[in-house]
């Protein structure tokens, strides 16, 4: 059963499977005032300790810090 609410990913596990099912990932970061804004989304396509490069949907390729960096899957 498929839930609607969006899911949080934090260990490598879960951003493989992301990247498996190829499933739509946003990136969150805090601005100045503590507020999570959405930095990026797409498809995960290479995860290492440090960082998560996501593709968008226009091809470009982004990096992501994921000691600052929120990533959650899509609802």
């Amino acid at each position: 059963m498929k839930s609607n609410k969006p899911r949080t990913l934090q260990k490598n596990i879960e951003f493989f499977t992301a990247a498996l099912s190829q499933c739509v990932v946003t990136a969150w970061q805090e601005d100045p005032a503590g507020v999570y804004c959405e930095v990026g989304r797409g498809i995960v396509e290479k995860i290492s300790d440090d960082s998560v490069r996501i593709r968008n949907d226009n091809g470009t390729k982004s990096h992501y810090a994921r000691e600052t960096t929120m990533f959650q899957t899509e609802k």
